[in-house]
């Protein structure tokens, strides 16, 4: 990574402010339902910590559209992360102005206050340059470890970094790392996993790896537009009529660019989207009209599975199937599975496959989880990325 990191810097007694990324869930009684971002940031918050820096953490939760909205407070993962640092953490109900100016102006050295919730203003979103300069104004130096919010131009995560000087901290680090080893120096064999639904949100991703790994695996229901694209009648499953061409035509690029490219074999079908209705498994020619594929069938994990075991590298961004559902997840998980097991270096892009390998219990054997399902799609698609491009240069 050719950007400054929070090794780079001199904290002690100084104002640092550090986006992080603690979109977290919230259960019904307002309290933080998976911490995992906020265990992510830990390591960034105790150096700084340690090193004896005045600890500034703003962040976003939900989308409160630019108003001051309860539901949307931080005070929940205030008290988490009080509880995970052994230590105290003040939240501030403002953001910018006198309130956090004193409560920071108050501040001892190794100490951490909170801001509210950035996207309490409107100005946030729109990376409002007066909002920027109040928001740098708090601190001398500016950490961003908000992969996760790394591809937005918000105030909080690209404004104030041209105002005050800007480093990447231990998580955006890491993630670039993993990242951008895997998009320009893998090791090969390099194998490539895409699903999820709909072949329009991962064009880019496609195009832009299709020079670069040795296998690509498609599956979820942008392989049913794929399987059209071959001439198969999929029945009532979902694909994308008016992306028939453009499958066709990624299609022809990669055995021109003699990129091996796997699509399911066999499907789970069902006449609905139902756990409890019937289901079977057909192979792709054998769908029914009035049936549709809600999953990669057992032969396909198989020769998916064998595809991922010969691998070096590995990356995965999207489910197999419709794996909110226990009977049509088995696909999802299998290849969750294959990644534990494999010798691979294996990066799951965030989102649903990072939920899926934690539900398959696997999580512990991937080696690196992103933390930010668009932003890690960004990246992959070579575009650049406003909250990283915008920090110091080593």
């Amino acid at each position: 990574m050719n950007k400054k990191s929070i090794r780079d810097i001199e904290a002690e007694g100084k104002r640092v402010l550090v986006r992080v990324d603690f979109n977290v869930p919230l259960n019904k009684t307002g309290k933080v339902s998976d911490d995992t971002r906020i265990r992510a940031a830990l390591p960034t918050i105790r150096h700084l910590v340690e090193k004896g820096a005045r600890v500034i953490l703003a962040s976003h939760l939900g989308r409160p559209k630019g108003t001051f909205d309860d539901r949307y407070s931080l005070k929940p993962v205030a008290h988490r992360l009080q509880d995970l640092l052994g230590q105290n953490v003040t939240l501030v109900e403002e953001t910018v102005g006198d309130l956090p100016r004193k409560a920071i102006s108050q501040m001892q050295d190794g100490e951490i206050v909170m801001l509210e919730n950035v996207r309490f203003y409107p100005e946030e979103e729109k990376n409002d340059d007066r909002f920027a300069r109040s928001l740098a104004d708090l601190a001398e130096i500016f950490v961003n470890d908000a992969f996760g919010a790394a591809h937005r131009a918000h105030a909080s995560t690209e404004g104030v970094a041209r105002v005050i000087p800007g480093v990447a901290g231990f998580l955006m680090e890491k993630e670039i790392e993993f990242l951008g080893k895997a998009l320009y120096n893998p090791d090969h064999p390099f194998v490539a996993i895409i699903g999820g639904a709909k072949v329009s949100d991962k064009i880019g991703v496609i195009g832009n790896l299709l020079g670069k790994v040795d296998t690509l695996i498609i599956g979820g229901g942008m392989a049913n537009t794929f399987l059209r694209a071959k001439g198969l009648d999929l029945g009532k499953s979902l694909l994308e009529g008016d992306k028939v061409d453009l499958a066709r035509e990624l299609m022809e690029k990669a055995t021109d660019a003699g990129v091996k490219i796997l699509l399911p074999v066999d499907l789970v079908i069902s006449r609905a989207a139902d756990p409890e209705a019937e289901r079977k498994v057909v192979p792709v020619d054998g769908v029914p009209e009035d049936w549709m594929a809600l999953d990669i069938g057992p032969e396909s994990s198989r020769i998916f599975g064998q595809a991922v075991r010969e691998a070096k590298t590995v990356i995965w961004n999207g489910p197999m199937g419709v794996f909110e559902m226990e009977p049509f997840a088995q696909g999802t998980f299998s290849i969750a599975r294959s990644l534990a097991e494999s010798g691979a270096i294996t990066i799951v892009g965030g989102g649903d496959s990072a939920a899926a390998v934690e539900k398959a219990g696997v999580a512990g054997r991937i080696t690196h989880i992103s933390t930010g399902g668009g932003a890690s799609l960004e990246f992959l698609e070579g575009k650049k990325l406003p909250g990283l491009a915008v920090l110091q240069d080593k």
